[in-house]
């Protein structure tokens, strides 16, 4: 009683008078029968910045459909399609405008079209929450204008000295632009990112910033995500790996220029080191060249090699000291025969394809040279000390985590791992068995304990990280083994072959799915998985709704670098006050096609629930936090009244 006391006392000099208790307390009741904010979920994006910023300012096509919604059969389809343009892409639509069409009438009129628009879209918000979203230099005048109903005669005068000011001053596209921007913010309440930002080409910095000044976000962490983060935190075999994916897709000069790496010790290792063989040339050669124009491929050819042998002996070396992590059969170093050029796996012996034997010392094979342990020192010490890497390295752990539990829905990137029988595999670690929720608790708490020190390096945590990569019962990975080695070396495709855990094949079954939701301490029938990781083969009729529409998959390949196999461009999902929406995305060309076809073509929606009872603030996880709130006002409330 005596520390409720002192709560309530603390609580009562931060409101002061009754009467802002009151007023506080109406408010918040007022909140929570407002209708749920709209939620976008998105996942593997892998770099892919144009694609990403395209769905942010498109709201996933959630723009068009309310333009639709709101002007119906009031607009014809190309003004229609013309508005959703504008404000998608405001500064380039101004920009290919005819001057001639500028004029001050149609200034004044798209002005009060884009008012009205927002109007509509700001109807779920209570006014402080669209203040906030109102940038700061134009929020007096989009007041002014968005609260008054300018069909009525009484301030025509006021409003209409307004809207000529502002074109007079030259201020009308500089506004227009703003209560553009402004519309994607109350269209897509808040964004999930289901995992991995990370990897395939070189947007991941541009991307990260988007999140980073987004109003609202979370992340949970994906394969590649964890991969960077490794590195960050000290993981060397990290660092090795994420430069390899680099090299191999071209683009590892774009990282020495955005976060200023030393890769010169690389290069200068590399080109003395390694001959030049078309098995690893790269997929892609970037236009961000450094001083090596003219040998950019040959050099990136040397320099994958070299990450490649790099990153087997670090990974042998955490295979050696982590016997629990039970991924000997991952040790291939020391089954190389040099003489016969061949290696043993599975006690069968394969022949070898452009493999530098002199780059290994086959007595200790999984020993780095005095060069090699140089540049990964270099390279560890410059990538941690980028500002940019510490930037992302923060809020990745801010706003990420293993799993979500948001809206009585569950959010995860890979898998829960399960055995064929669809029973919880057990992932044993020092003193500890662990499955389902709890290992996932047990990743993020070791991921969280290697970020404190982030200089230091071969724990326990680090080398826990880089098997949350690359690991058999890693709920990040999902597969037996990675055959990155056989699939460099060796012809036989059959040694190529990553068995999937057993999770993938299940989670269409209802009942492994409801066995996982309760796992979690979720309601099988109201609750639902959002999953990402595996690309959807839409172009071979798999379909990303599951188990009777408990789960969802949305990595459908929005990378340039899986189309080959999705045959499109990503999916996304929104769920509104209604229920759950599926987008499918298409290919983002560029923006001259896009003002070409005069059309935003990119997403078709699908409807997953049937309409249900709108849901509201008051039914979700904020309205939890906002009622919890209610009721220790109306503690202080019961509290005041007795003093």
């Amino acid at each position: 009683m005596l520390k409720d006391t002192k709560y309530l006392e603390l609580l009562k000099e931060k409101y002061q008078k009754p009467e802002s208790v009151y007023t506080e307390l109406i408010n918040l009741e007022a909140i929570q029968n407002l209708p749920k904010g709209t939620e976008l979920f998105l996942s593997d994006i892998h770099g892919a910045s144009m694609e990403f910023e395209h769905i942010l300012r498109t709201g996933s096509g959630n723009v068009s459909e309310k333009i639709e919604n709101f002007y119906g059969e009031k607009w014809d389809a190309e003004k229609k399609n013309a508005f959703s343009l504008m404000i998608s892409y405001p500064k380039e639509a101004l920009s290919r405008m005819k001057a001639e069409r500028k004029t001050k009438a149609w200034y004044a009129e798209t002005i009060l079209e884009l008012i009205d628009f927002m109007r509509f879209c700001s109807v779920k918000y209570t006014r402080s929450k669209v203040r906030k979203a109102l940038p700061e230099k134009y929020r007096y005048i989009i007041e002014e204008l968005l609260y008054t109903d300018l069909s009525r005669n009484t301030k025509n005068l006021y409003y209409k000295n307004i809207l000529d000011r502002l074109i007079d001053l030259g201020q009308a596209q500089h506004f227009i632009i703003a209560l553009c921007q402004v519309i994607p913010r109350l269209v897509i309440d808040h964004l999930h990112l289901v995992g991995d930002i990370f990897d395939r080409t070189s947007g991941e910095y541009t991307i990260m910033e988007k999140l980073m000044n987004h109003h609202s976000v979370d992340i949970q962490w994906g394969n590649h995500d964890v991969l960077w983060m490794g590195d960050m935190y000290g993981s060397k075999a990290n660092l090795m790996t994420l430069l390899r994916i680099a090299a191999r897709y071209g683009y590892l000069f774009d990282l020495e220029k955005t976060y200023g790496l030393n890769l010169r010790p690389l290069f200068l290792y590399a080109e003395e080191n390694y001959s030049a063989h078309d098995s690893f040339k790269p997929k892609i050669v970037s236009d961000e060249k450094n001083i090596f124009k003219e040998e950019s491929e040959k050099l990136l050819t040397k320099v994958h090699q070299a990450l490649a042998v790099i990153q087997f002996k670090l990974e042998g070396q955490i295979i050696l000291r982590r016997p629990e992590f039970k991924m000997e059969d991952r040790l291939l170093l020391d089954k190389i025969d040099p003489h016969e050029k061949s290696i043993i796996i599975d006690g069968k012996t394969f022949l070898l394809n452009d493999f530098p034997y002199e780059q290994i010392n086959f007595e200790k094979p999984y020993d780095l040279c005095p060069e090699e342990l140089h540049i990964i020192e270099t390279l560890l010490e410059s990538f941690q000390q980028s500002e940019k890497i510490q930037r992302m390295g923060r809020f990745l752990l801010e706003k990420g985590s293993m799993y979500l539990i948001y809206n009585d829905h569950l959010l995860y990137h890979g898998c829960i791992p399960l055995n064929e029988e669809g029973e919880l595999m057990e992932l044993k670690l020092q003193d500890s068995v662990t499955s389902g929720k709890e290992m996932l608790d047990l990743f993020e708490r070791h991921i969280r304990k290697a970020a404190v020190d982030p200089n230091s390096s071969d724990t326990f945590s680090t080398d826990l990280i880089w098997y949350a990569w690359t690991g058999p019962v890693s709920p990040l990975f999902g597969r037996d083994k990675m055959t990155t080695f056989e699939r460099y070396y060796i012809d036989t495709p059959s040694v190529h072959k990553e068995n999937r855990n057993a999770y993938f094949d299940l989670r269409d079954d209802e009942q492994i799915v409801n066995n996982i939701l309760s796992s979690f301490g979720l309601n099988r029938k109201t609750s639902k998985i959002i999953n990402g990781h595996t690309p959807i083969k839409a172009k071979k009729g798999e379909k990303p709704v599951k188990a009777k529409g408990q789960l969802f998959v949305i990595d459908g390949g929005m990378s340039q670098a899986y189309r080959k196999d999705t045959g499109i461009a990503g999916y996304s999902l929104l769920n509104n006050s209604y229920g759950f929406q599926l987008v499918i995305h298409q290919p983002f060309e560029s923006l001259d096609k896009l003002f070409d076809r005069k059309k935003e073509e990119t997403s078709l929606k699908q409807m997953i629930d049937e309409k249900q009872k709108r849901k509201l603030i008051k039914d979700t996880t904020v309205g939890r936090m906002i009622q919890s709130q209610i009721d220790d006002l109306q503690k202080l409330v019961n509290y005041i009244k007795e003093e």
